[in-house]
C-alpha cells in the first residue's frame, strides 16, 4: 500500500484517493462479500474478503500518512474493544444465561456511545449511511431496549395493515408528500414484523429479490421458447400465465 501511494513511483489512481473517495468502494466490497456468502461461493469469498481487507489497509495507510493511526492501531483498537465487551471470557464476570449476557453487552455498548458522543439518546450512533432497512432495524432495536416495542409480532402486523390503509388514503387524496410519508411508515412497519419474528429484513428482501429474478428469468425463457421474443407486446394475462408456470416449476424443485 505504501508503494502504491508513493509520490514518485506509486500508482496515479491510488495516490489521488482520499477518505471520501474510497468510502463508496468499501461499501461495494462489503456487499460483494455478502453476495458470495449468500451464493455459498467460498472460492469467490476468499477473493472478496481480500478486497475488503485491502480497503482496511488503504485507510490504515491514509491514517499513517496523516499521523493519525496505522494498521497496528486498528488491530489494537478492535482487540481492546472485544476484551472490554467480553469480561466473561477475558475477565471474572459471570452471566446466568444468554439474556443476561446480551444485557451486559448492550450496557457496555451504551456506555461506549455515551463516552464518544456525550448524548443521552439511545438512538445515538445509528449511522445515517446504513441501508434503509438495516437502519430501521437498528433504530427499532435501540427503542426496544427501553421498552418501546410490541410484545410480539401480532401488534406489528396490525400496524402494517393500519399503515397500508393510510397509504390508500394518501393515494385517494392524490397527496404526493403524504404518499411518500405513508410508504415510509409501511416499510418501517414491515421491518418491525421481520425483527419481531427473529428475521433480518435486509436478508429477507434480498431473498425475495433473488426469487423474483429467478422466476422472471424462467418466464422470459418460457415465452421465448414459444416464439414470444418481445415481452412488452404481450398482455398482462399472458404474462401472468407464464409467471404462474414459473412458480409451479419452482415448487417442483422444492
Amino acid at each position: 500500500m505504501a508503494r502504491l501511494r508513493d509520490p514518485d513511483k506509486g500508482c496515479p489512481w491510488d495516490r489521488k484517493q482520499n477518505w471520501h473517495s474510497i468510502a463508496p468502494y468499501t461499501l461495494e466490497e462489503a456487499y460483494e462479500v455478502a453476495d458470495a456468502i449468500e451464493q455459498e461461493d467460498f472460492d469467490e469469498l476468499k477473493g472478496e474478503l481480500g478486497d475488503l481487507l485491502f480497503q482496511v489497509v488503504f485507510y490504515a495507510r491514509l491514517g499513517e500518512e496523516e499521523g493519525r493511526f496505522d494498521f497496528n492501531d486498528i488491530v489494537d483498537a478492535i482487540c481492546e474493544k472485544m476484551i472490554r465487551r467480553h469480561p466473561h471470557v477475558f475477565g471474572d464476570a459471570q452471566h446466568e444465561d444468554e439474556a443476561e449476557l446480551k444485557a451486559a453487552w448492550e450496557a457496555e455498548k451504551s456506555r461506549e456511545r455515551e463516552q464518544k458522543h456525550d448524548s443521552s439518546s439511545v438512538l445515538q450512533g445509528v449511522a445515517l449511511a446504513l441501508p434503509a432497512l438495516v437502519r430501521a432495524d437498528k433504530l427499532q432495536k435501540r427503542a426496544a431496549r427501553v421498552g418501546f416495542d410490541w410484545p410480539d409480532a401480532a401488534g406489528a402486523m396490525d400496524k402494517l395493515l393500519e399503515e397500508l390503509q393510510e397509504v390508500q388514503q394518501a393515494v385517494d387524496a392524490a397527496d404526493a408528500e403524504a404518499i411518500k410519508d405513508e410508504l415510509g411508515d409501511l416499510l418501517f412497519a414491515a421491518v418491525n414484523i421481520a425483527r419481531l419474528l427473529g428475521e433480518d429484513a435486509e436478508q429477507a428482501l434480498r431473498r425475495g429479490n433473488r426469487k423474483f429474478e429467478a422466476r422472471f428469468r424462467y418466464m422470459e425463457k418460457l415465452l421465448q421458447a414459444q416464439g414470444q421474443e418481445d415481452l412488452a407486446a404481450l398482455d398482462l394475462e399472458q404474462l401472468e400465465e407464464a409467471w404462474e408456470h414459473a412458480k409451479a416449476q419452482e415448487r417442483k424443485k422444492q
